[in-house]
């Protein structure tokens, strides 16, 4: 089977209030009171080491997603982007957006690149379809014993860049803003993953959503750079993509505004503002 298509991806998340409840019997207390015991809870099961929520325990507030056609061209890649979105609207619920999102790749079966996606968002993701009864059988299922989405080195599949670039723990597994710092690309700039959740309570969701946005583009642009540096795409096209993803930002950045400030931030990151 040949996949066509990318799904670059990133989700934001807050602490799962319900299955806190569930499991340590804290009905009673306000929401900031069961965020605390949840984070006790962690560092408990860890020995004081992490309080950071393991997988089952977030609850999916943002998914924002990069789409670009593969296209093959004397037996390299080139990537036509398609829409850089957010699944959704503001009261969209998680069962909806996770349900849409599943019929979608299941239609699509595009390529997953994400940045810790194999550790973090994909297992949130079939946790929270697993909570809903929502069937993820096109991951499962699709593809054979060596490529699919479930074969952790079946990077033309599923492609954790995380992975990809510690050669799966064989050397320092980085950061994206680490990553992105070496890349010059924007990162972070205006806010962290560790905010969103005073974001989701002060009604930011707009805000939420930009951010989300961002760190699927730099994301799209480090599997850029990724494709050219293992030969899944020559110079040329790498350049040819990069140009219809600038085009891209430049249209959309007159209603999103934020594309037009990473635009401008991404071209003073590189000499003479020429981006490479």
């Amino acid at each position: 089977m040949t996949l066509e298509s990318l799904f670059v991806f990133d989700l934001e998340t807050i602490p799962d209030i319900e299955t806190t409840q569930n499991l340590l019997n804290c009905d009673n207390l306000e929401t900031n009171q069961i965020r605390q015991k949840l984070t006790d809870y962690h560092l408990e099961i860890t020995n004081g080491a992490n309080d950071f929520p393991r997988q089952l325990f977030h609850q999916i507030v943002c998914l924002s997603f990069v789409t670009a056609d593969i296209e093959k061209i004397a037996g390299k890649e080139y990537y036509q982007i398609k829409e850089i979105k957010t699944g959704g609207k503001f009261d969209t619920t998680e069962f909806d957006l996770i349900s849409k999102l599943s019929t979608h790749l299941n239609k699509e079966k595009p390529r997953l690149i994400s940045f810790n996606g194999r550790t973090f968002d994909i297992p949130v993701l079939k946790y929270r379809a697993l909570k809903y009864n929502i069937s993820m059988e096109w991951f499962y299922k699709s593809g054979d014993k060596w490529n699919s989405y479930t074969n952790r080195y079946s990077l033309d599949w599923n492609c954790d860049l995380l992975e990809a670039f510690s050669d799966f723990g064989a050397s320092a597994r980085i950061k994206l803003k680490e990553l992105c710092a070496l890349l010059c690309i924007p990162c972070k700039y205006n806010v962290d993953g560790s905010e969103v959740m005073q974001m989701y309570d002060e009604k930011k969701i707009k805000e939420i959503r930009d951010y989300c946005e961002i760190d699927a583009l730099t994301t799209y642009i480090a599997y850029l750079k990724y494709a050219l540096h293992t030969g899944l795409t020559s110079l040329e096209l790498y350049k040819r993509s990069l140009k219809e993803l600038i085009n891209y930002l430049n249209e959309q950045g007159i209603e999103k505004p934020h594309f037009e400030e990473f635009l401008n931030l991404w071209k003073n990151l590189h000499k003479d503002g020429i981006i490479l």
